[in-house]
């Protein structure tokens, strides 16, 4: 039987979805490569149909974010695996319509070259449009990168290629710093080993928005082919391998986060050490260099420095969880250090290890890694006079929804206003694109090359200034010439507050209780479900839906007072901007706690993310008996309602 009628066969049988049976003969008739036919046959062959299914069920979508999904299948053929041993990355990317190989790649870079070609004539700008193209340590990530360069080219885009692999913010730096339309990053963050991404921001530096969106989404969904006529080669564009250089200009504006060198002159501070590790990622390029300069004190895990797509010494590279900090916290107890630092695959996110009183080492939370950085920055940029009483109101303290309220209410405390944002680091850097924009023209024409204290100037006097930006996703910002969560800045911050905290003798987790005592203990417990492949889409879908039609009027024992839907509610931000439409459900609870539900932009699950708190009588602070207290009993009560939520899941999908 031919793979043809082997295919109508199982499909007729409800093995194969229709969906999966028409995106293989599309990608079958459009392309004569035999690595995807060989693959596809040997699937078959073997009466593999969850796993053509889970490939080929749609065409790996386009979204704000770019694309995501996985670069090495569940089952690795044959034809795929080439001649690469078991334990090594397959020869090949995973074939299939909804997987990240040469076809997503290379559609996604048409795509997004017609665009920027179609907004600029619109524009009226002359010159070829020019993207920057940068990469992690992921499978296939360099290849990619390379690949998407050479069609962006050949489509008459100049190009800049960093010649390794480089942390995603400094890709945003690049395109800022270069005046490009466009930067890519080959990554997905922190995902496990198997996938790899394809991540867009545009000429601001920051994660696309409306419009342009939209309008490149609907440029790369329209194309279906992967064969195309490469321009005349005088209408190509011109590729330039870029590196030591933007390393160099952008490392310089990094330093400046560090608003105290002169800490490190404390001897208490001096004797601070750090344990540093970049998960086999892209962090090790920049994060020791930074430290180096800067004279923290501190090493490295050796082993995990081996840049490494397989990340072999860890089940996942992603720095939120504690088994990925593991052998970073054996050595810190071996060699006696008081903090441990790790930073995922691109150096967005930074995870965070301290050491207490009792010397045990604590992970800390993203909000409770955010809440510090915040308040310290806060703290200190008022003692140092950058804050006043005056200037205060034009500071600006950015979040999203999901994130602590802590991070209100400390930013109330010193009189700034605090923003919150939809999740995605793309509109927070919204807000600062928006702040940079009320800026006099003159002060805009050169905005992108003011030495850093001239810029903080103003912004302090003619727009907003952004003390510190995050996400509970362990993404933080500390300033506005990168337009993404920055790694590389996140840890030359947190190195500080660990060495404010060493200075006046404190560990870290003394420090967040004290701020604690001040402004209220404050707990966020995120949970998810994780649904995969084609039928798990479908659940998510279904659980998603059924919050919006029918949202609880109870929660473990206690009546929901508000109801917040951001997909179909009118919602306003502190600045009076409308919440764009968005699938989350915000409930909050009679005895003050609250949860928000939304599906994942980027992995196949459904996060739910519950928040508590105990906050002292106005005027008072906690005392330590009450702190003590308010730990036990917030985080009883989170855990208590979780409980009821998991039972909640299970009737509304069955």
């Amino acid at each position: 039987m031919s793979l043809e009628a082997t295919l109508q066969s199982a499909a007729d049988a409800g093995q194969l979805l229709k969906s999966s049976l028409e995106n293989i003969q599309a990608l079958l008739s459009a392309s004569d490569n035999p690595l995807y036919r060989n693959s596809i046959e040997e699937l078959a062959q073997a009466g593999q149909w969850d796993e053509l299914n889970d490939r080929f069920f749609q065409t790996l979508k386009f979204g704000t974010g770019g694309l995501r999904g996985r670069t090495v299948a569940k089952i690795v053929t044959s034809v795929e695996r080439g001649s690469a041993a078991e334990d090594q990355r397959p020869e090949y990317p995973c074939v299939g319509t909804n997987a990240m190989n040469f076809y997503n790649v290379g559609r996604a870079t048409r795509g997004l070259v017609a665009y920027i070609k179609g907004y600029r004539a619109a524009a009226g700008l002359t010159g070829k449009p020019s993207v920057v193209f940068s990469h992690d340590t992921r499978h296939f990530s360099p290849e990619f990168a390379k690949r998407c360069a050479q069609i962006a080219v050949e489509n008459g885009a100049d190009v800049y290629l960093f010649d390794g692999c480089r942390a995603t913010p400094e890709m945003s730096f690049a395109v800022r710093h270069l005046r490009a339309d466009a930067g890519v990053m080959l990554t997905a963050s922190h995902n496990p080993a198997h996938d790899n991404g394809y991540k867009v921001n545009y000429s601001d530096g920051a994660g696309i928005v409306e419009p342009h969106a939209t309008g490149i989404i609907k440029e790369v969904n329209a194309i279906v082919d992967e064969a195309y006529l490469p321009l005349p080669e005088d209408q190509q564009g011109q590729l330039t391998l870029i590196g030591e250089e933007i390393d160099e200009i952008y490392l310089k504006r990094v330093e400046t986060m560090m608003l105290q060198p002169e800490l490190l002159k404390d001897e208490k501070a001096k004797e601070l050490k750090i344990v540093y590790t970049a998960l086999h990622g892209a962090g090790g390029v920049l994060v020791p260099v930074l430290l180096k300069r800067l004279n923290f004190n501190f090493l490295t895990v050796p082993e995990q420095d081996v840049r490494d797509g397989r990340f072999p010494t860890v089940k996942s590279p992603n720095p939120e969880n504690a088994p990925a900090l593991k052998m970073a916290v054996d050595l810190a107890n071996k060699e006696g250090a008081n903090i441990v630092i790790g930073t995922d695959p691109d150096c967005d996110r930074m995870g965070v290890g301290v050491r207490n009183a009792q010397g045990e080492m604590v992970l800390l939370t993203g909000n409770q890694t955010g809440s510090l950085m915040g308040w310290y920055r806060l703290k200190t940029m008022f003692d140092l006079g950058i804050l006043n009483d005056e200037n205060k109101k034009n500071a600006v303290f950015l979040k999203t929804f999901v994130t602590s309220p802590m991070q209100d209410t400390i930013a109330a405390k010193f009189g700034v206003q605090c923003v919150n944002t939809l999740t995605g680091f793309k509109w927070i850097s919204a807000k600062l694109a928006k702040y940079e924009a009320a800026l006099p023209a003159e002060i805009l024409a050169k905005y992108r090359d003011l030495p850093a204290e001239e810029s903080r100037a103003a912004r302090l006097q003619y727009s907003k200034f952004l003390v510190f930006g995050g996400e509970e996703s362990y993404g933080y910002m500390g300033d506005d010439f990168s337009r993404d969560k920055d790694g590389n800045g996140a840890v030359v911050m947190f190195a500080e507050l660990a060495a404010y905290a060493a200075s006046r003798g404190l560990t870290v987790v003394e420090l967040l209780d004290e701020v604690y005592c001040d402004v209220g203990y404050f707990l966020e417990v995120n949970q998810s479900k994780v649904f995969e492949g084609a039928s798990g889409a479908a659940q998510i879908a279904k659980l998603a839906d059924s919050y919006a039609a029918n949202p609880p009027t109870e929660v473990d024992g206690s009546a929901v007072v508000k109801v917040r839907d951001f997909r179909k509610d009118v919602i306003h931000d502190e600045e009076g901007e409308l919440i764009s439409k968005e699938k989350m459900l915000f409930v909050d609870l009679a005895d003050g706690r609250s949860f928000a539900v939304r599906p994942s932009g980027t992995e196949p699950k459904i996060k739910y993310y519950m928040f508590g708190r105990q906050v002292p009588a106005a005027g008072q602070k906690l005392s330590a008996n009450e702190l003590a207290a308010a730990k036990q009993k917030v985080s009883g009560s989170l855990s208590s309602m979780w409980s009821w939520l998991e039972k909640d899941i299970d009737s509304r999908l069955a």
